[in-house]
């Protein structure tokens, strides 16, 4: 079992930035791939940027050159730094958790809001 812990979710103006955590426990895989999806109310979620256990990285068209994942694997730690933000990036943000060599291994946080004001 996984737990995800999120946070740094909240409120902001468009332009503003917010920095997005989540804490992974339990079994953690070094070969572990994290992700941030989003959900706005009426739309399926979405994902939002990826990052591999090598640090690959890879983001969705509308946050690039805004957004930048990262992740601190000592801490089990992922992260979304979101600059430039817009009032269509107001959603629900869940932190992901797969295994490229465990089909099952899929784990997901509560999920944090994001309400950027236009």
């Amino acid at each position: 079992q996984v737990q995800l812990v999120e946070s740094g979710g909240g409120l902001v103006q468009a332009g503003g930035s917010l920095r997005l955590s989540c804490a992974a426990s339990g079994s953690i895989f070094s070969s572990n791939t994290m992700g941030w999806y989003r959900q706005a109310p009426g739309k399926q979620r979405e994902l939002v940027a990826i990052i591999t256990s090598g640090g690959s990285t890879n983001y969705i068209d509308s946050v690039k050159g805004r957004f930048t994942i990262s992740r601190d694997s000592a801490k089990n730690t992922v992260y979304l730094q979101m600059n430039s933000l817009k009032p269509e990036d107001t959603a629900v943000y869940y932190c992901n958790v797969k295994n490229p060599y465990r089909p099952t291994y899929d784990y997901w946080g509560q999920g944090t809001q994001v309400t950027v004001s236009s």
